[in-house]
């Protein structure tokens, strides 16, 4: 009776129904979205390494005999080969020093200026996670002999070589000429910068002829030799880096910690998914009003057959029972259709965000989507119960 009764107004149930598919739909698309961004930022992440610990240098500011003070600091070689002592940082597994740049570099009749020119060492390949793709990365002994040789990334690969084979040519930076010996691994956009749009030379180089030796270190990797002691290395750096770089005890360089950065992203994103799971959720309360609103008029319009069903005999249960079923078989196609829906929203992306279903948004939506039908639809169906027959059969 149940299933006649939503059949007779086929229309009005289906656009019932559809407040209901909504709200469903609404929760497992933006539930998964958030899940999207989150996994994405956590692989952009993790591709710079959870292990490692970037230390860059800074201003200080404290207060001297003379009034307010600052200071700067400048990382130098020395300062690398402190840290790789074993005895003093166990924790460590290597320590690679970072300069950075700025070339123009040019091919023929092709000029570009890569966003990052990065002079370091072979460590920087697994610091960094930047495998080559074809050829090979710079060798210490190329560091050594302070070799004209350079890396690129994909980027800087089309715009300069366009589709040649870059492996062996001469590119000049600079109008420094520079044999390219390996082409990056590509690694696409970390969501500010193209890490694609790289050039990277040996570190001895680099100082020679594009930054000068003076110039100090831009910033210097850690890499902890194990995600679990990252904290560890942290702190070791630190206090062998702080009695030559500080001023009046502040240490006056910077410490980022790819772990933290990491931990502090995840929970953010997981503020950013509740928050949209919170409003897709109201999606589904305007469906359960909805759910309610089409079972009082449909109390209403059968007035006359409770009175009937009454007189023959229908005790007040059978009536609620009947009420209740329809209220709960509409939210419960409304909730199969809206999973449906969610799923195949997923396959597309939302604002460049690839969407990540999870099973717990699909069976909580769905739940929820049911639980709400069931709410908003006992009212009505008490209502429809409570009716004398004498006055229901009266009614016109």
């Amino acid at each position: 009776m149940a299933v006649q009764g939503v059949l007779a107004n086929r229309l009005r149930s289906m656009l019932t129904m559809l407040g209901i598919t909504i709200g469903v739909a609404a929760v497992i698309i933006l539930v998964a979205v958030g899940n999207g961004s989150s996994a994405a930022v956590q692989q952009r992440i993790e591709a710079l390494g959870t292990n490692v610990v970037s230390i860059m240098p800074g201003f200080s500011f404290g207060r001297g005999s003379g009034g307010a003070q600052s200071s700067f600091t400048q990382f130098t070689t020395k300062d690398v080969k402190a840290l790789e002592d074993q005895n003093a940082a166990p924790d460590i597994k290597s320590v690679t020093p970072v300069v950075n740049g700025s070339v123009t570099a040019t091919f023929g009749a092709a000029s570009y200026s890569p966003s990052q020119f990065v002079g370091t060492t072979p460590s920087y390949e697994e610091a960094r996670k930047s495998p080559v793709e074809a050829g090979t990365f710079i060798t210490a002994q190329e560091e050594a002999e302070h070799a004209r040789v350079v890396v690129l990334g994909e980027t800087v690969v089309e715009n300069v070589f366009g589709s040649q084979n870059p492996l062996g040519q001469t590119i000049k930076l600079n109008g420094i000429g520079f044999q390219v010996v390996g082409v990056l691994t590509p690694k696409g956009s970390n969501g500010i910068q193209d890490q694609d749009d790289i050039a990277i030379a040996p570190l001895t180089t680099t100082q020679d002829l594009i930054t000068g030796v003076t110039s100090g270190l831009s910033q210097i990797i850690v890499e902890a030799k194990s995600s679990g002691q990252v904290n560890a290395a942290e702190a070791e750096a630190t206090d062998i880096l702080t009695p030559n770089h500080s001023s009046n005890g502040t240490a006056n360089f910077r410490v980022q910690n790819q772990a933290s950065l990491l931990q502090t992203t995840a929970s953010t994103n997981h503020v950013f998914t509740v928050l949209l799971a919170a409003v897709a959720a109201i999606s589904l309360l305007v469906g359960g009003i909805g759910v309610m609103n089409i079972m009082l008029v449909t109390v209403t319009e059968r007035t006359r057959e409770i009175g009937i069903r009454k007189a023959l005999g229908a005790r007040r249960g059978d009536i609620l029972g009947q009420f209740l079923t329809e209220a709960v078989l509409l939210s419960i196609c409304g909730g199969v259709v809206g999973v449906a829906a969610g799923l195949v929203g997923s396959f597309f992306k939302i604002v460049g965000v690839q969407p990540v279903v999870q099973l717990y948004s699909v069976l909580l939506a769905l739940g929820v989507g049911v639980a709400v039908g069931l709410f908003f639809g006992i009212y009505p169906a008490n209502r429809a119960a409570a009716l004398r027959p004498i006055e229901a059969l009266r009614y016109e």
